[in-house]
């Protein structure tokens, strides 16, 4: 079974045990785990017609549990202007929150 969800303006196709990185969130200390209810559509994955939603479908809910946090690979950026001898560089390595899906409830 699959569900294709949205988590601040993202859409994610997940599956029941899958671990998924989501924008950094404040999570309150001893949650250990997250219901997202804006899910788009599920469907069971064996060539079924999968229920979707418009654009959400009522009462349907995928849970998680809280992983921890996590950085991305850096990624480095560049500043050149030719013949002035100018050069910059710049680093950034965002942060995730990382959950692990447990459950999927369709409507």
């Amino acid at each position: 079974m699959y569900a294709i969800f949205e988590d601040s303006g993202t859409q994610i196709k997940v599956n029941v045990g899958d671990i998924v990185d989501l924008d950094t969130r404040a999570v309150e200390d001893g949650v250990t785990s997250i219901s997202f209810d804006k899910v788009l559509a599920v469907g069971a994955g064996d060539g079924t017609a999968a229920k979707l939603g418009m654009p959400y479908l009522a009462g349907a809910t995928v849970t998680a549990d809280v992983v921890g946090e996590a950085k991305g690979d850096k990624l480095r950026t560049g500043k050149y202007k030719r013949r002035k001898g100018y050069r910059r560089q710049a680093g950034h390595r965002a942060e995730y929150l990382r959950v692990k899906i447990t459950a999927i409830k369709a409507a």
